[in-house]
């Protein structure tokens, strides 16, 4: 496995776990920050599988929608979990007074979970 993909997936990894530790912690806001940069990470290290990389979250995420989950590489479920991730983060780092529950940052970090494993399946069997 190239070394840039390796060293993105154990940094999504990484994030992951802080996602779960945040979690536990009660640190709600912050959890879901993490589980959306687990996610955002790991989807990098699939578009290091194509060379490809960009300067802003917009990019990385247009690329995987039009390469991966268009041509069906990934499910279309994949794809919401992506953009309902990247909006619900932008409002925990900057929308004043944001409320998140527990219930919120847990389904975030299920489906980063779910979302970090079917993107190391999906190298692995590259």
């Amino acid at each position: 496995m190239d070394n840039l993909i390796n060293y993105r997936l154990e940094n999504a990894k990484e994030k992951l776990e802080s996602a779960k530790l945040l979690l536990d912690a009660g640190k709600f806001r912050d959890s879901i920050g993490r589980s959306y940069y687990a996610i955002f990470t790991a989807v990098r290290a699939v578009l290091a599988s194509d060379k490809v990389d960009f300067s802003k979250h917009a990019g990385v995420i247009a690329y995987f929608q039009k390469e991966y989950i268009k041509t069906g590489k990934f499910d279309v479920k994949y794809s919401k979990y992506l953009q309902s991730a990247f909006q619900i983060r932008n409002s925990c780092d900057y929308d004043d007074f944001f409320v998140v529950s527990r219930q919120d940052a847990e389904e975030q970090y299920y489906k980063a979970s779910e979302f970090y494993d079917q993107i190391c399946n999906y190298i692995t069997n590259l």
